[in-house]
């Protein structure tokens, strides 16, 4: 998973250029179609990355899963229930899956873990409107809108992921201590 998530903002970013030059020199709109959608994409998946990076670099997953911030109350906890959280989580990529196994960290570490991860899908989801603004560029409101929607929509699963597993989580340090 992460060499394809670094692969991706590369090849799209090659394209993006390619695209662009072909443009400049054909004016077929299409080219220009082609150019936008793969800067977006590099956009989307480079500045995942940079959070990412910047998140880990800054917090080395620890957070204290007890700030209100990250607590869960049972009427979001229903709402997840009503999304079926627990029926798609597992279907989901996951950057680091070590991050979360439970037979290299402990229960408590994996909830700090999933506090840092949910902090990042958030801020992504925020970024994720950015592209927006190239709008005044470029026109096309329509693509940046929809990319922008889209994106930010795919980063809430991952925080409504994490926000469910937490509780779960912290249910059974609980229990356990």
């Amino acid at each position: 998973m992460k060499k394809l998530l670094k692969i991706i903002p590369a090849v799209s970013f090659v394209g993006t250029v390619v695209f662009s030059i072909l443009y400049e020199n054909t004016s077929l709109e299409i080219l220009l179609t082609l150019a936008i959608t793969l800067g977006t994409v590099t956009y989307h998946f480079a500045m995942r990355l940079l959070v990412a990076f910047l998140y880990h670099s800054a917090m080395k997953n620890r957070a204290d899963y007890s700030r209100r911030w990250y607590q869960v109350s049972k009427a979001e906890m229903r709402f997840y229930e009503k999304l079926r959280v627990k029926r798609w989580k597992n279907k989901m990529p996951t950057y680091s899956p070590n991050t979360f196994d439970p037979r290299q960290h402990t229960w408590d570490e994996i909830a700090q873990a999933t506090c840092q991860a949910e902090l990042g899908h958030e801020t992504i989801a925020v970024l994720s409107f950015l592209p927006i603004l190239a709008g005044n560029w470029f026109g096309a409101y329509p693509v940046f809108v929809i990319t922008s929607i889209l994106s930010a929509l795919f980063d809430l699963m991952f925080v409504a992921m994490q926000r469910y597993n937490r509780q779960r989580i912290v249910r059974l340090i609980d229990r356990n201590s």
